[in-house]
């Protein structure tokens, strides 16, 4: 193809949702709001409790707020623009904004994934070495980390999306998502994609299935420590310490692994957006659910803030 021939495309149209019936974008529309505010008054109660509550001023806490933040990015990200295809059909998107939609999900989702393992350190340390933690997790080498973990989406996320919108494309403009994902996207392109399929194939492996093995490893080496524990007593609080960060990275790492790992030809376009609607809408939620149903000390802070902010009569 020439370059007479190419189209410029300056918007894109997001067709997840366009063949659903009203009543039923309706429908989709309410239950995809709930979560929306249910995640963002979850994580920012968990940032405030975590954030006031003396008891909760520690590493595993200070990181967990660092997740809720990022957490509300990411869903600020995605959820706003899908409620909008839903509700008022205004399923186009403009270049640039498609572009930066794509930036901050690479940002935010290379983020949360270092952050995951940061996290799985941090336990391994507390349970692995406790003598120790006070020292190798210090308030320094806990900021230091939480940057890092920041810090590591910016450069997946900047490549990613320059090359991706430096190529052409050619005219047909209707990405099959509900956003601007990067594998719905290529597909519109007019070029060769193979280098940067190859690049973001390595990028992949570096920032979701890397952190994944390290938090593996961390928590083969928590369960052996935790299995030789003498006390029942020791090994319910132990576990109990990081059963609640293992069953988050369960809940992301399974369909983000499942959405980013298996064969094109494996999955269908439908069961991708499932998947996708998983960990961007619904795992987001579920993060402030479980570490506050799961986890006594956040209850327990929980019922203190209560108490200081609307009296004892409340509780």
């Amino acid at each position: 193809m020439t370059w007479e021939n190419w189209t410029i495309v300056s918007e894109f149209v997001l067709v997840s949702f366009s063949t659903l019936s009203s009543e039923l974008k309706a429908l989709l529309f309410l239950l995809f709001l709930t979560i929306y505010l249910v995640t963002l008054m979850g994580n920012v109660l968990i940032i405030l409790v975590t954030t006031a509550d003396s008891a909760l001023q520690n590493p595993m806490y200070f990181f967990l707020r660092n997740l809720s933040f990022l957490e509300i990015g990411f869903n600020l990200v995605i959820v706003p623009k899908m409620l909008g295809t839903l509700i008022i059909q205004d399923t186009t998107i403009s270049f640039l904004g498609c572009a930066t939609q794509m930036y901050f999900f690479f940002f935010f989702g290379a983020a949360e994934c270092c952050l995951l393992a940061t996290m799985a350190y941090d336990r391994y340390v507390a349970i692995c070495d406790p003598l120790h933690y006070p020292i190798i997790m210090s308030r320094r080498a806990c900021g230091q980390l939480a940057a890092a973990s920041w810090f590591s989406g910016f450069p997946v996320a900047t490549v990613q999306t320059t090359w991706i919108f430096s190529f052409p494309f050619c005219g047909p403009n209707r990405v099959n998502h509900f956003f601007c994902d990067s594998p719905p996207v290529i597909a519109l392109v007019c070029a060769d994609t193979s280098l940067f399929e190859l690049e973001a194939l390595t990028a992949t492996v570096l920032f979701i299935l890397f952190p994944f093995l390290l938090i593996l490893g961390s928590y083969v080496r928590i369960l052996s420590t935790i299995f030789r524990m003498p006390s029942a007593e020791g090994k319910r609080k132990a576990f109990s310490t990081c059963s609640s960060h293992l069953l988050v990275v369960s809940l992301f790492y399974s369909t983000a692994i499942l959405t980013y790992f298996r064969p094109r030809s494996s999955t269908s376009p439908e069961g991708k957006k499932l998947l996708s609607l998983s960990y961007t809408v619904v795992t987001p939620m579920l993060n402030p659910i479980i570490y506050s149903l799961r986890n006594s000390e956040v209850k327990a802070a929980l019922k203190r803030v209560i108490h200081r902010t609307l009296g004892p009569q409340i509780l």
